[in-house]
């Protein structure tokens, strides 16, 4: 379906800038993206051609854990770096199983937020804050995530496919132990994480393209990944690529998870 701009994208943005949440819906199938996105989307494919199957296999990666996360007990979750909402959104595949489940939605994309705003208008359960998930704190004490989670209690903090925008690993380590504190034992944070190990000279080429978006792209190798679940206590597999992170059916993996060029794991807060 073909939906004018005017009837979405927000007053402010930069036409001429491609984004990174824009040009992820692109690759999803979405309709919320710019023609520089569109643009950008299509060098960065013919640079990668498997790039959208990459992208699909992570968002693949997400409902799985999901999944996990409900079998586990838990109904409130955290999306940090949501997003532009497309098919199979966190609250969809909680709600679906949890009527009852909460989730609250943080992007800084403008144009992500609106239309998340908009898709949840009728659904008491789940919000969208527009803030920035590197400042924690501005996200935990916000109204938002304090009228719809309770944070004395277990929460899933999501962290899909956004930490290869935060470029300084120690920033990045600092920003996932605030929130790690900042939960309650019996807490889980999802993380998924592009990588070079296996991308060779065309993921090389893609991460300098990213270069002109509004998030430049940094990749990690399995050791600086692992690093971020300081304090928490992986859940098996542990570390291993997406298509390989415990597997519902022969479509999530091949003979060549590598191939995903992202890392995921679940790491679990201890009681002590």
């Amino acid at each position: 379906m073909l939906v004018h701009e005017s009837a979405w994208m927000p007053t402010g943005l930069d036409p001429e800038v491609p984004s990174a949440a824009r040009v992820y819906d692109y690759f999803l199938g979405g309709y919320h993206n710019l023609a520089i996105d569109r643009e950008f989307a299509h060098r960065a494919q013919e640079t990668m051609p498997d790039l959208p199957v990459i992208l699909r296999t992570s968002r693949r990666f997400l409902r799985r854990a999901v999944h996990y996360l409900l079998d586990q007990g838990i109904t409130q979750f955290l999306d940090l770096g949501s997003g532009i909402p497309t098919a199979g959104n966190v609250h969809e595949i909680a709600q679906e199983v949890a009527p009852h489940a909460r989730v609250v939605y943080v992007d800084r994309d403008s144009v992500a937020i609106a239309h998340s705003a908009l898709m949840l208008e009728k659904n008491a359960n789940a919000a969208a804050l527009r803030a920035d998930l590197r400042v924690p704190r501005d996200v935990l004490r916000s109204e938002v995530v304090l009228n719809m989670l309770d944070l004395s209690q277990p929460v899933a903090v999501l962290m899909s496919a956004v930490l290869h925008f935060v470029e300084d690993d120690a920033e990045a380590q600092a920003i996932v132990a605030a929130y790690r504190n900042a939960l309650a034992a019996d807490s889980y944070v999802v993380i998924s994480q592009g990588t070079q190990d296996s991308a060779g000279e065309q993921g090389e080429q893609v991460i300098r393209l990213y270069d002109e978006t509004d998030s430049p792209f940094t990749a990690r190798d399995r050791d600086q990944f692992t690093r971020l679940f300081k304090g928490l206590e992986l859940i098996e597999p542990g570390v291993v690529y997406v298509p390989q992170w415990r597997p519902e059916t022969p479509e999530d993996v091949d003979e060549h998870p590598e191939r995903s060029c992202a890392y995921g794991a679940i790491g679990r807060k201890p009681l002590y």
